[in-house]
């Protein structure tokens, strides 16, 4: 079976391709429609672009200053998620009995949208920047736990046996023989909770009101401004494309593998 060339790029020439055929259908399709137009949006866009970050009051900020908003609601969530995650992941990971008995539950909460618990939680801590951050959390906690948990119960038992041999330490156990060895499911786990949190951030400043590109779409819909909601919706996949590749480099120096 033939493969491509690392040296062969004419996968940019297709690419460039879909791309022209698409901003092409999205032209025709504003001609006999209320869309607005890519010529529109790209016009916005360099509006907004050409000082992205101006700060007018609580309510007026530039569009880079509330994707930084974003960004730091995703990081701090993230990792707050993240390392619940990894904790009790492996924690359940290293007793197989607790491990079957919570399983179902785990599931059954994984299922759920973060989303889902947003009116439970601004309820219970009756603010919204701190709800956002719950939710980002709830999004980042279930995919990590789940694969650091199905990870750490499927390493090698030689790698525990020599670590019993040796005497280690629980601690000392998990940081040189457990998280290495499950590493790889770890990773992933957190590569999934990264993508989840981006998806989870943005309708969750848009309910809520907290600044950021959830609440800037939700307020430019609000104004009526189309060409404005699709150049928001535009960063944000942009945005989410840039976070996932540079996770992906963070995690392909991380990984370990046997």
């Amino acid at each position: 079976m033939a493969t491509a060339s690392p040296k062969d790029n004419r996968w940019m020439l297709l690419s460039l391709f879909f791309l022209l055929l698409f901003l092409g259908f999205w032209a025709l399709i504003s001609l006999n429609t209320k869309i607005p137009s890519p010529l529109s949006v790209a016009k916005v866009a360099g509006e907004f672009l050409a000082h992205p970050f101006y700060d007018n009051g609580p309510n007026d900020k530039g569009i880079g200053i509330l994707t930084g908003y974003s960004l730091l609601r995703l990081s701090a969530g993230f990792t707050v998620g993240a390392l619940l995650g990894i904790f009790w992941g492996v924690v359940l990971g290293l007793n197989p009995m607790l491990f079957k008995a919570l399983n179902p539950f785990i599931q059954i909460l994984r299922a759920i949208s973060p989303i889902a618990w947003m009116p439970l939680l601004l309820y219970s801590v009756r603010d919204s920047g701190v709800t956002a951050l719950l939710v980002v959390i709830m999004a980042s906690l279930w995919p990590t736990l789940a694969n650091t948990a199905f990870g750490v119960a499927h390493i090698k038992k030689d790698y525990i046996n020599v670590a019993n041999i040796l005497q280690l330490n629980p601690i000392a156990k998990v940081m040189k023989v457990v998280l290495p060895a499950a590493g790889p499911a770890i990773v992933a786990g957190l590569k999934i909770s990264m993508g989840a949190a981006w998806v989870a951030i943005v309708p969750a400043e848009a309910l809520l009101g907290s600044l950021g590109l959830g609440y800037f779409v939700w307020n430019e819909w609000n104004n009526l401004s189309l060409p404005s909601v699709i150049f928001a919706i535009l960063l944000i996949g942009i945005v989410g494309v840039v976070i996932d590749l540079l996770f992906s480099k963070l995690a392909g120096k991380l990984a370990y593998t046997d």
